[in-house]
């Protein structure tokens, strides 16, 4: 489909926010499908050390698409920053072993 000025402006401010959760993106790309009724959007984020992203929406307005990428990506990209912050560090609930409990 023929992306206007507006909707590519609009893809890329909603895209640079996604920095704001990882800030180790490397490239987004953005792809629109416009299909019978449907416009389906679809945002592919690479990230360091080969860390790939991927959202997808099926909406009937471009804009409400890139919404949705954006509000899933957002949850992806917060869940493994979340992750990647704690790997040293695992839940504190787990009982730890060679205690001197008995």
């Amino acid at each position: 489909m023929d992306v206007t000025e507006p909707l590519k402006t609009y893809a890329e401010q909603k895209a640079g926010k996604l920095t704001k959760y990882y800030d180790r993106i490397q490239e987004i790309e953005v792809i629109f499908d416009n299909g019978k009724d449907v416009t389906r959007v679809e945002m592919i984020v690479n990230a360091e050390h080969k860390n790939l992203f991927l959202a997808h929406h099926d909406d009937a307005d471009a804009y409400a698409g890139i919404d949705g990428c954006v509000d899933k990506l957002e949850r992806q990209l917060s869940e493994h920053k979340k992750k990647y912050r704690n790997r040293k560090h695992p839940d504190q609930l787990t009982p730890r072993r060679g205690g001197s409990e008995g």
